[in-house]
Parts: structure tokens; sequence; C-alpha cells
């Protein structure tokens, strides 16, 4: 069973157990695990949790006295808060140990973040403090220092591996190469990453890419191409993003990290040219439909919409929607007044649609496909906007990155 690293910690639930009879320790943990299976479905079973490293070893104290027992059970989680807080209700359904009647009532469910808290903020004073001694500072540079201590501590560590503090509560994860990628991607907002830290790819990240979608994000030189083979010979990648040529991906900008990831092809299309750069293959015939499409969004087929033309306000709206969106693996669904219905996983998003009423425009981070845009024509969406498409046959407007330049 996993035991969770000390810095990924997020919750720690306690919980004060009563027997009516004589329980030792693997008796309570038998109880635990027997007895809350499948109340919350797949995805939050307690043994898979722990196979994960979402749930770290159950520690119980328990001791006996007079024919009965007590005692107090403590679980370690990195899940999120609602999902911590269902985790610990199920210990209250527990109502037998071993051959005894028992109750288990839940002390407490601590922040464990609240600590690192307390010394980011004591550490922000020290810093304060020698700068106000050094002389009047600037405030953007101290503002900056501030920040650049809150991300440092905001890395958390699975398997021995830097990582972001998002990386178990998303569906998706960036590889990076290193710990400053991280700090970096930190800077601006990419928050669900993790490092190979090494030449050789690290067992845990083959296993975290079969559970999530996965995207390489290589430095653009040599050492980045050679990561990135061994990263395609041993894990299940399923995006590659490359920092342009000659740079490495912990001193890009802003502007140019959520370039670099909104340009990932799938890792079947991509291949190695004779530099270091990794090249992009294209299907026959795409340079001569990319010019056809220019400024309008251009339809084919006698069900697609008439030729459709966006107004500039249209493309800026649409455009930095889409960005913001990059590398989340996450749909918006807006109304006619491009208020927000609702913002889901990809992977959601179908069971989503049948559930909202009169949606106006989807935006994701996705291609469009035949069957999204399908399922979007019935429900009578005007606009599709994704990081891709191919042909599709539908009454929607079919948008993509390409047509927003």
């Amino acid at each position: 069973m996993a035991k969770l690293a000390p810095t990924s910690i997020k919750y720690v639930i306690t919980a004060y157990i009563k027997a009516n009879g004589i329980v030792e320790k693997p008796d309570v943990i038998g109880a635990v695990f027997g007895q809350t299976e499948g109340l919350l479905g797949s995805e939050l079973n307690l043994r898979e949790l722990q196979k994960t490293g979402r749930i770290g070893r159950i520690e119980v104290n328990v001791k006996s006295k007079d024919g009965k027992s007590e005692g107090e059970i403590v679980i370690p989680s990195s899940l999120d808060a609602a999902e911590t807080a269902m985790m610990a209700a199920t210990l209250e359904t527990i109502e037998r140990v071993g051959p005894c009647t028992a109750k288990i009532a839940i002390k407490s469910v601590e922040d464990t973040r609240n600590e690192k808290r307390q010394y980011i903020v004591g550490k922000a004073k020290e810093i304060l403090q020698g700068l106000m001694n050094t002389g009047v500072p600037d405030s953007d540079e101290l503002s900056e220092e501030i920040k650049e201590a809150v991300r440092v501590h905001e890395i958390s560590s699975y398997q021995g591996l830097p990582c972001g503090p998002n990386l178990f509560d998303s569906e998706d994860m960036i590889l990076v190469e290193g710990r400053a990628d991280i700090i970096n991607l930190l800077k601006h907002g990419v928050r669900n990453t993790i490092a190979i830290e090494g030449a050789s790819v690290p067992p845990a990240i083959k296993e975290l890419s079969k559970e999530k979608v996965t995207t390489a994000f290589m430095d653009g030189d040599r050492g980045g191409e050679l990561n990135l083979k061994g990263l395609l010979e041993t894990a299940e990648i399923d995006f590659v993003a490359i920092a342009p040529d000659g740079r490495e991906v912990e001193e890009l900008s802003q502007k140019e990290i959520f370039k670099s990831l909104r340009e990932k092809v799938p890792a079947k299309s991509f291949k190695f040219g004779s530099s270091h750069g990794a090249k992009r293959t294209r299907p026959p015939g795409m340079d001569k439909r990319r010019k056809d499409q220019k400024s309008d969004i251009r339809t084919r087929g006698p069900r697609f919409r008439k030729v459709l033309r966006l107004s500039k306000d249209q493309k800026e709206t649409f455009k930095k929607m889409l960005s913001d969106l990059v590398g989340t693996r996450a749909a918006c669904v807006f109304d006619s007044k491009n208020q927000l219905l609702g913002k889901v996983p990809v992977t959601e998003l179908f069971n989503t649609l049948k559930t909202i009423d009169n949606p106006h425009t989807i935006i994701f981070d996705g291609t469009v496909d035949q069957k999204l845009g399908s399922i979007a024509e019935e429900k009578g969406v005007k606009y599709l906007v994704g990081m891709d498409k191919v042909d599709v046959r539908s009454r929607v407007s079919i948008i993509g990155k390409e047509d927003l330049k």
C-alpha cells in the first residue's frame, strides 16, 4: 500500500472508535476497507486510492480495558476537500469491527497546509524586513520575491519527483524535465505538472501516464529531444509540446508557454527532424485547406451552416476564452449572453450537454469531432470552438484556433 510523502498530504482525517469487545489494529483496518468498499463508486475506492498514493497508510491506535476497546484512526489524504469529506463520512457508517459492534465518530479533518501557509507568511516577513533594512524596495520586485517564495513551497512530491500542487486533482498532467520548469509553470498558472528529473524515465511516470491524459513539454534543444524519445518509448504519451528552438521551459514567458501548449499535437503525429526540433506531420492537402479558410469559417456538404463571418469582437472573445483553457482539458458552456452555464472536464461534456437548457456556445480544450458536432446540433448550439477540428457535418458553426487568427 502506498504511503504519502509528507509534502503531498493535504488533509488528515482523525476518528474515534469504540467497540463492545476486544479488537485489534488489523480488525479495525479490515473493517474500514471492507465496510466502505463500493459506497462512493470506483473512483473513490479506498484500495485504489492507496495504490495511486491519494490516500496514505491508515494508522490505528486502539487499547482494551474491561472487555471493551477504544482508540483513534488517522488517515492522511491528498484528495480535494469535497472528496476527503466524503471519505471521512463513510467511516461513520461502520457498525462492526471483527465480531464486535462498534461506533466510529469523526473527531476532525485538518488542513495540513495551514502550517505551510504560516511558514510562508513568516518567511515573506523576513524577506520584507531584509529588503527594508537594505533600502526602500521596488514594489514589483518585492511582490515577485514573495510570490516566488510561495511558489517554491507550493511544489509537492510524488514518489520522490517534484510536481505541481494540482497533479492529483487533474485528469491531465504535463511532463517537464526538471524542478525549475515546474517553478516557471507555477509562476504562470500551470499547476498539473511533474518532472522526470533525469535521463531515464521513472516508474512513477510510466504508471501515471496510464491514468492521465499526458502531455510531454520538452526543452527545444538536443537534451529535450533525447528525453522525449525516452518518454515516447516507455510511457503512454498522448500529446507533445516543444519549447521554441534553443529555449528551455524554465526560461519561457507566459506567452511562450501557452503558445507552445496550444500548438501541442498528438504524439502519433510527431516526427523528429535532423536537428533538435520535433516536427508535426500534416495530412495531405492540409495546407491548401488552411489557405481557403482565412478569416471566414467555411463549411462543406449540404448540411453545413452557411459561410459565417465572425466580428472582430467575437474573434477576440473566443480567442481569449480558448487561450484560458490551454492545458486544462476542460470545457465551458455559455448562454446567448456569454454567461457561463458550466465548466466541466472534456470527458463529462457529452453528459453535461444533455442536462443544460439552451446552450449557445461551447469552448473547450480539444478537437471538435463528428460526435460532438451532432450532439451540439441536437441541443441547438450555435458556436462550437475547439483547439482543432476535423471535417464535421453539422449545422453548428465549427471553429478551430486557426480560424481565430
